[in-house]
C-alpha cells in the first residue's frame, strides 16, 4: 500500500481532472471553482470505462449534471462518437468549454441549462450511453431517470451511468431497466444500468 502511494505520482491534483485513458490520457484539466463540485474519482472511472469498453466506440452520449465534464470528457477520450454536456451552473459551463477548446476536442456539445429543463425539452437524439451524476443532495435521480423515458432520450439497449452517495436510499428504476453492475467505492455507490436487455 505504501509504496502505491509513491508510485501514483500522477493523480488529479486540487483543482485538476485528470484524463485516465485514450487520445488525451494524462492531460490535466481545470476544475471550476464551484462549492460541491468533484470530479468521478479516477479509480471509478476507470472501473465504469471498462465496463463501456464493447459499447464506447462511436457512442452518442449525454453528460447530465456535467459539472467538471469527467465522464464526457473520458469517454470522448477513448472514441465515444459525439458527447452533450448539461451543466447548469455558469462557472463550470466556461471552465469546461475552456477544456474542450484546449484538448480540441470534436464532437461536443456543451449546454448552459438544468438537467430536468434540457431533458423536457424536444429530444433531438437517442443516447447510447447517459451519464447521470447530479449533486448528491438534490434528489434529483427519480425524476431525470423518469424524463429520460417519458421524453425518449435512450436508444435501444442504452446504458444509464448513476453515482450517488453511499448512504442513499436505492433508487426506483423505470420499468424494464436492469442494474448490470453495482459497486461502492469509500462514499461513492456507483452503477450501470441497461434498457431492454
Amino acid at each position: 500500500m505504501g509504496a502505491r502511494k509513491t508510485k501514483d505520482k500522477k493523480k488529479s491534483s486540487a483543482g485538476q481532472l485528470r484524463i485516465v485513458a485514450g487520445i488525451w490520457r494524462s492531460r490535466l484539466l481545470q476544475i471550476a471553482d464551484v462549492p460541491g463540485l468533484r470530479p468521478t474519482p479516477e479509480r471509478i472511472r476507470e472501473t465504469l470505462f471498462n465496463w463501456l469498453a464493447p459499447k464506447i466506440h462511436g457512442a452518442k452520449c449525454l453528460d447530465l449534471c456535467a459539472g467538471t465534464g469527467a465522464l464526457g470528457l473520458e469517454a470522448l477520450s477513448r472514441g465515444a462518437g459525439e458527447v452533450v454536456f448539461v451543466e447548469r451552473s455558469a462557472v463550470a459551463f466556461e471552465t469546461l468549454k475552456s477544456n474542450i477548446a484546449l484538448l480540441g476536442g470534436p464532437n461536443a456539445e456543451v449546454l448552459n441549462v438544468d438537467a430536468r429543463r434540457y431533458l423536457n425539452g424536444p429530444s433531438t437524439r437517442a443516447f447510447d450511453i447517459v451519464f447521470l451524476d447530479p449533486p448528491f443532495a438534490a434528489d434529483l435521480y427519480d425524476e431525470l431517470c423518469r424524463l429520460l423515458v417519458e421524453q425518449r432520450w435512450l436508444a435501444d439497449d442504452a446504458r444509464i451511468y448513476i453515482e450517488m452517495d453511499k448512504d442513499q436510499p436505492e433508487l426506483s428504476l423505470p420499468p424494464g431497466w436492469q442494474v448490470l453492475k453495482n459497486k461502492t467505492a469509500g462514499k461513492v455507490r456507483y452503477m450501470l444500468a441497461a434498457t431492454d436487455v
